[in-house]
């Protein structure tokens, strides 16, 4: 908490991406002396990652984020999906049948070749999640990779985790955390349904804030985690990537009712919208890129209603990977000329009444100031080339390793961001005594 107001930081989903470049946004956060005060630490997918390593983690922050470099640079989750029994156990009987089903025309059976393809088909169709459970190999991985050996009830209380998941049945959020795991839907059935998180393990939760639609398998709540277990049978939670409902893990901070919300708000995004040439050439390029505009369009209306037309009285700084670090300042003065900057931050900047008035005639001695303020100049200094940007924006959201030179620049990148814009929207964060 600072000065009695409660401080919390959003860490976006985007895979190992997200997962590297969070890093940094804690580490600048670790170096301005301010993450020790975070009340809560809401994260998505990629992002639930490293949250949750990181209110496990016993040790200082260093020690932090060297495991968690080594963890990502070294380990794939991809590769030990693809070494593990499970995966095999369920791939080689469909790869039996699709052999067959290519070999079969050259022989004397090949009126039968049809055969194992409606087999395979069928068998995709009714039994895809069973025959590969790829949430539970994965949920293996987090555990061995990440040190995510616990259970919620291990979580450290200062800050709060909350990971994020979306949970299919109701269209919701759903929420895990050491003190709760819920889809507020559930409280408002006849009988309400609540669940007993403390023994739920964390790699799991993990998990469930990470399950990509299509490729992995859903994650249920066993019966043995309802507090009142006759009500099992009443509802059938599936949970899938948090990103789905809220890629940027905002939602619970600062929706007003929320027992998460705060009013100061740091906000990590991993996201970088991409160009998409070249690729529509199938329709499952044109389902996943209609998917990824699904989310953009969430995206940008949180963060016009959270962010850009916050009339609660917080205190929010946004950043993200796709941003330049000259674009902060710009963007700041964009917001007074669009008045969206509140009269507390007018002051704490020193902004004059005859600024205000008439930002555009005084638009040199305002990006003057603000550029002070955030020390702007000695931050470029230690900016990224634009080579560098380009190389760790086309660092893709999967789970596979990446190399050591890129999460280092990512880390730069999040960590200057970070500062500018901690110092122009949240200045009460390093300027309180």
């Amino acid at each position: 908490m600072i000065a009695n107001k409660r401080f919390g930081i959003a860490l976006s989903g985007g895979g190992y991406r997200a997962a590297g470049y969070h890093i940094g946004t804690l580490k600048k956060l670790h170096e301005l002396r301010v993450l020790k005060n975070a009340d809560v630490l809401s994260t998505i997918s990629g992002g639930s990652i490293t949250g949750a390593a990181y209110c496990l983690h016993d040790g200082d922050f260093a020690s932090f984020e060297a495991k968690m470099i080594h963890a990502i640079t070294t380990k794939s989750v991809i590769g030990f999906v693809l070494k593990s029994w499970l995966f095999w156990r369920g791939a080689l009987p469909l790869l039996a049948l699709l052999i067959a089903a290519v070999a079969l025309p050259f022989t004397h059976w090949s009126r039968f070749a049809i055969l194992p393809l409606f087999i395979i088909i069928f068998l995709v169709i009714r039994f895809q999640f069973k025959f590969l459970p790829l949430s539970t190999i994965i949920e293996k991985a987090y555990n061995r990779f990440f040190c995510l050996e616990s259970t919620m009830g291990d979580l450290c209380d200062s800050p709060e985790l909350a990971i994020g998941s979306t949970n299919l049945q109701t269209m919701r959020h759903f929420t895990f955390s050491k003190r709760k795991m819920e889809d507020s839907a559930y409280a408002y059935y006849p009988k309400p349904v609540f669940f007993d998180g403390a023994k739920f393990p964390v790699a799991r939760a993990v998990m469930a804030s990470s399950c990509v639609p299509f490729a992995f398998t859903p994650v249920s709540i066993d019966k043995s985690y309802f507090k009142d277990q006759e009500l099992f049978s009443t509802v059938d939670p599936k949970l899938v990537d948090g990103g789905v409902y809220d890629n940027q893990g905002i939602h619970k901070v600062t929706q007003a009712n929320s027992s998460y919300a705060c009013d100061i708000i740091i906000v990590s995004d991993a996201g970088n919208k991409m160009p998409f040439e070249k690729l529509y050439n199938n329709t499952l390029t044109l389902l996943l890129r209609t998917v990824d505009t699904f989310m953009m369009r969430i995206k940008n209306f949180q963060m016009i209603q959270n962010i850009y037309e916050n009339h609660h009285g917080r205190e929010i700084a946004y950043q993200s990977l796709g941003w330049d670090i000259d674009a902060c300042v710009s963007g700041f003065y964009t917001s007074l000329l669009n008045r969206n900057i509140s009269d507390k931050l007018i002051s704490a900047h020193g902004l004059g009444k005859e600024w205000v008035a008439d930002p555009k005639k005084f638009k040199e001695a305002i990006i003057k100031r603000l550029s002070e303020n955030s020390y702007l100049e000695q931050i470029k200094l230690r900016g990224l080339s634009p080579e560098r940007l380009k190389a760790i924006r086309n660092i893709g959201t999967n789970l596979t390793r990446i190399k050591p030179a890129l999460i280092n620049d990512m880390i730069i990148h999040a960590e200057n961001l970070t500062e500018i814009q901690v110092r122009l929207y949240c200045p009460s964060l390093i300027t309180t005594p």
